[in-house]
């Protein structure tokens, strides 16, 4: 089973986006992003709730919508986990530009809080736990 860290997911209800799309769209994104893999067990629909500080209901929702689309699987009392063939991943180029419009919103809100984009990235640097040689700690496999 994978383990990945809490910050994969971010869900914000003053948004204007449905909460239960947000986490639709973000587990999507992390399945064809390869945070999830083909096989990885999916949190529990009570764990992931609490995380996201959501309701379980909405939580089960996205479980299901997903379930139908064929990003995962559900098997009833072992848990939820992604189907061998989740469908397409993310390309490269797709990759880059949504890495490119999450930086560009980041960089706005801290330069909204009056932060240079030094603090910016040095607030990543802790977040992020970068290791010794300037790798970013990557979703653990037992």
């Amino acid at each position: 089973m994978g383990t990945t860290p809490s910050f994969w997911l971010h869900v914000n209800p003053s948004s204007g986006v449905p909460l239960y799309l947000q986490l639709k769209e973000q587990l999507k994104r992390a399945i064809g992003g390869g945070v999830f893999r083909p096989g990885d067990r999916l949190p529990a629909v009570r764990e992931l709730a609490v995380e996201a500080v959501l309701n379980p209901n909405t939580v089960a929702r996205v479980y299901r919508e997903l379930e139908t689309d064929g990003y995962i699987t559900t098997q009833r009392g072992i848990g939820t986990f992604v189907a061998a063939d989740p469908g397409p991943r993310l390309s490269e180029s797709e990759r880059e530009r949504a890495l490119a419009a999450a930086g560009g919103r980041f960089l706005a809100e801290t330069a909204q809080l009056g932060l240079s984009a030094g603090d910016a990235v040095s607030y990543l640097v802790r977040r992020c736990g970068v290791g010794a040689h300037g790798s970013l700690p990557g979703p653990a496999k037992e």
